[in-house]
This record gives structure tokens, sequence and C-alpha cells, in this order.
């Protein structure tokens, strides 16, 4: 039998303790090295540090370890693996109380820094200085306020985050862990609470200042009775969570009202042009996050789209149809459906506009189905027959695709 004592910890014993669904199992072990491992069966996977296989279950295992820092950003830590490292050690270089909890193979809890208690208390905090060495961290507590919604950020930690941002370590976080927690956190309970953590520790403004830009400006009332437009923006996040929306919408509603934050002061409440200005805002923050090409081209159409969209109850069926065609919608049907589906939570979005209906999105999905069963094959042979080449076979489809869109 092996000397070493295995441990769940973090998020396992977190949301047992808080009675949810257990998704993933991290487990540590404790007074081994890693040739103990390799000579009870477990393969190893990890580069960086000890991570080891079980040889059963085949959960991932990780030898407790301690951590230095070493240069600055995500990347600028050192790792010490050792038999001699303890479990309060290795509990010690985690980031909030509420995932530097474990649990032994009899189900006692080994909790050195509260955890337990700011659970009970809804807190979110930091467990020791050494959270202000990875600047990851600040995305990691935002995007789990989005997901425990009831609960608040311990003034200390946001001090922490406050600093943190001055001292420039969120200029040294990699696009691709940014994406990977901003992402996350769309997806959570209340996206909404993302960003309002990471606009209080001042981290909004470095990450996505387009989205900044947006508090306190204004918008007209009888559209937007909340006035404010990164209050709307957060409004139609929730709306998307509301919803269960995937990802590629959350991320076309995050950027579909980016242009409004540079509209000059003396064209506001309105924002005439914001559509074009937000398009293109949003190319450059998927540019800069590396966000993935079904998100980006999602976002880039909701920008340019979305007033269309809104405003499409009153278009002719001409009209309807120059918009399905500028959206691409015949060859890429999904993608429409998802502009709708953005459309809808930014209508929703709106103080008192929750629960209002949108029959734009039903319409436009009655045209797109209607379009979709014209034979065009049988439009295009019936135009050449007619004597019509190049472009006027075009028009001759388009003019099948029109007579059989509803009235």
């Amino acid at each position: 039998m092996p000397s070493f004592q295995t441990y769940l910890v973090g998020g396992a014993v977190r949301d047992r303790l808080l009675g949810l669904p257990v998704q993933d199992r991290d487990w540590v072990v404790v007074g081994a090295s890693p040739q103990d491992l390799l000579d009870a069966g477990y393969q190893p996977v990890g580069k960086d540090f000890p991570v080891f296989l079980h040889p059963d279950t085949h959960d991932e295992v990780a030898l407790a370890r301690t951590e230095r820092k070493t240069a600055a950003g995500y990347h600028g830590f050192a790792f010490h693996a050792a038999p001699d490292v303890t479990l309060e050690q290795d509990l010690a270089r985690r980031d909030l109380t509420i995932n530097a909890m474990a649990e032994d193979a009899h189900g006692a809890i080994v909790d050195p820094h509260g955890g337990q208690r700011d659970l009970q208390d809804r807190v979110l905090r930091h467990v020791s200085p050494a959270f202000a060495e990875d600047p990851v961290r600040i995305l990691r507590l935002a995007r789990f306020a989005a997901r425990f919604a009831d609960f608040t950020v311990a003034p200390e930690t946001v001090a922490l985050m406050r600093a943190m941002v001055a001292a420039g370590e969120v200029d040294a976080l990699v696009a691709e862990r940014v994406w990977q927690e901003l992402s996350r956190g769309l997806m959570e309970k209340q996206p909404s609470r993302m960003f309002a953590v990471l606009r209080e520790a001042g981290a909004l403004a470095k990450l996505l200042p387009e989205v900044e830009a947006l508090f306190g400006v204004a918008q007209p009332e009888a559209h937007h009775p909340e006035i404010d437009t990164g209050v709307h923006l957060m409004m139609v996040l929730d709306q998307c969570a509301r919803q269960g929306a995937p990802l590629t919408v959350r991320y076309a509603c995050l950027c579909h009202d980016l242009g409004k934050g540079t509209t000059p002061p003396e064209e506001l409440p309105r924002h005439i042009g914001h559509e074009q200005r937000s398009e293109e805002l949003a190319s450059l923050v998927s540019a800069r996050w590396k966000v993935p090409a079904d998100c980006r081209e999602l976002a880039e159409l909701v920008a340019r789209e979305h007033t269309h969209v809104h405003q499409s109850s009153g278009f002719s069926a001409e009209a309807r149809l120059r918009l399905m065609a500028r959206c691409d919608a015949w060859r890429r049907p999904e993608r429409f459906a998802e502009l709708l589906w953005a459309c809808e939570c930014d209508a929703r979005g709106r103080l008192r506009f929750e629960n209002r209906d949108y029959p734009q999105r039903e319409r436009l999905l009655a045209d797109l189905r209607a379009t979709q069963a014209v034979d065009l094959a049988a439009a295009s042979a019936a135009a050449i027959a007619r004597g019509a080449k190049g472009p006027d076979i075009g028009h001759a489809v388009m003019r099948a695709r029109l007579a059989a869109m509803p009235a």
C-alpha cells in the first residue's frame, strides 16, 4: 500500500458543500515523489509540474506543490513539488478561500483559510497576498462572481485587485487566457456580475476599454428606459443567460453597441451611424483577444445589422429579402438564426421590456424557411430558357424567392 495520502481539493469540495452537482474532481497527493507515483502505476501527463493519471479511475492527480513568482504575468512562476510539501502549503497557493479546501478519504474537511465560513457568508475572498502574483485570478474571481451571483467580493480583495491593475499586472495577460476566462464568464448564470467586478477593480478599462466607455453614455429614453448604454449592455447579457443563448450570441451581444461609446457628445443621446463603428470595434476586440471565427463573424454581423432587424417589422418583402441577402442567410442559415436571437436579447435587455414580444425574429425565420424551399435550379433554368445571362439569372432567383415570401 502506498504511504502517501490523496485529497479531493478545490471546486469539487466547494460545490459539494453548496449542494451543487460536482462536475470535475481535482486530487492532490501529499507525501509522495514522482517516482512513488510511477511505482504505484500512475501515468505521467504533466510538464510544468508533476501531474499523473490514477491507474484505475484515470482521474488527474497532482503532487502537492508550492509556487514562486519569477516574472510578470501568468507564466512567471516556478513550482516546487516534493514529499515534504504539506497539504496546507498547497492550499495556501490557491486563489480564493472557497477554493482552498480539501476533503480526505473519510469525508473530513481541511479548511485552513475559512472557506466554509465564506461559503456561508457568500463572500469571495483571496487566500493570501500571493493572489496578486497571478493576474488571471482577477478574471477568475470575476467569473466566479457571475456564477455565484449572490456572493459579494471582500473589500480587501477589491483593494488588492485595484493595486494589481495599478501595478500593470493585467497588461501582462496573454490573449488566450483572457478569452478563456471571458468566454466562460459570459456563459455563467449572471454575466453582468463579471463585468461589474472587472469595473470595480479597474480591469475592464484595461481589457475592454470599448465596453468601459459605454457606461454613462445616454440613449433615447423612449427606446431605452434604462438610458445608460452600459447598463443596457449588462441587461442584454443577462437576458442572454436567461434565454440560454450560446456563446456566439452572448459575445455578439457584448459587442453590438460598442460604437455608442464613440458618439460625439453633440450628437447624444442619438447614435446615428453607431452600427458601422460597432462593427469596426468588434473586429478590433476580436483581434486583440484572438476570439474564434464563429464568435467574431456573428459579432460583426449583429453590430452592423441589429437595428435593421429591429426595424424589419415595418419593412416590405423586398426590404426583408435584401436584409437576408446582406446577412448571407441562405448559405449561413444557422448564423442568421443566431443573429435574430441576439437581436431579441437586445430588444428585451431594457428596463421594463424584459418580457415583451419580439415578432421580428419569427417573421424573418418564416421568410427564411419559405425562401429556402424555392427550387433554385428550376428558377435558374427558366431564366436561361428566357435568354437570361450572368447577373440576370441571379435576379431571377431573387424574384422567385420574393414570390415565395409570406405576405
